[in-house]
């Protein structure tokens, strides 16, 4: 049986792509999530190993209800708004006291009846996967297969407004804890994380947030000022940053010295 492992990770490529004898499915915008069935008793962990059964025993439960014996099976925990898109502001919203209903789609079986899979082709793994996991039962769904197409697909997240797709190498094995060339995920939604310093919330006619940043000051109407994550170490915030100009209405509900998600921001520039 195969012990705690971390899932493997897709590579990010600029643009559409197509390759014969790859499979397309949707990306999902959610926590990526193993499940390990042992005796009937289902563990869920996420990519670092945390241990995260409790907050979704509903899904749990559905795992346990499978019939079969012991598997592991990799997915990702979603929110659906009511668009069918899912997204991960919607799990933020049900950690804090949200009645938000989550669900487990789930691509891959990394082991089946205590067998292991991971030497095994994807085609076989979704052979595997098939045959445990129904199309939707409750808290669970298989992953979307998309047109085998990559091009077709990519057309069809972006009329949907999901957060991408990921080509897969049908032919290919799972690697665990490697970010592989033989999974390819390209986003459809243009999107980024920003350490937020402090805010004022808009009033009167004013509709942008004005964001102070330690001694910086409090920026001109629809300015905004954002520190990237990747570019400074915490005590560094002050002194490399992003300043953008545009629409920031995304930030509405953001919480002062957080790291949120901004979508469509606008005319940046470093």
């Amino acid at each position: 049986m195969i012990k705690l492992i971390r899932p493997m990770l897709a590579t990010l490529v600029p643009k559409p792509f197509h390759r014969e004898g790859w499979v397309y499915e949707e990306k999902y915008d959610g926590i990526r999530a193993l499940a390990y069935r042992r005796r009937r008793q289902v563990r869920l962990y996420s990519r670092n190993l945390k241990d995260i059964t409790a907050e979704f025993r509903e899904i749990g439960l559905g795992l346990g209800g499978l019939g079969g014996g012991p598997f592991v099976l990799d997915g990702e925990i979603v929110a659906f708004d009511r668009h069918g898109v899912s997204r991960f502001q919607l799990l933020q919203r049900r950690a804090q006291g949200e009645r938000i209903h989550p669900v487990f789609a789930i691509f891959d079986c990394l082991e089946r009846d205590g067998v292991s899979l991971l030497r095994r082709s994807l085609a076989e793994r979704r052979q595997a996967l098939e045959a445990i996991v129904p199309s939707r039962r409750g808290d669970l769904m298989r992953a979307r297969r998309l047109p085998p197409s990559g091009r077709t697909a990519y057309r069809i997240a972006q009329k949907h407004g999901w957060e991408g797709i990921i080509g897969k190498d049908a032919a290919s094995i799972y690697e665990p804890g490697r970010r592989s060339r033989s999974w390819l995920k390209v986003k459809c939604r243009k999107e980024a994380e920003f350490v937020i310093g402090g805010f004022t919330a808009p009033i009167g006619e004013r509709r942008h947030f004005r964001v102070q940043l330690g001694e910086r000051g409090t920026l001109p109407r629809q300015d905004l000022l954002l520190g990237l994550p990747d570019l400074f170490r915490p005590a560094q915030v002050g002194d490399q940053l992003a300043h953008c100009r545009g629409d920031v209405d995304a930030l509405t509900g953001a919480q002062a010295g957080g790291t949120q998600c901004v979508q469509n921001v606008r005319g940046c520039h470093s």
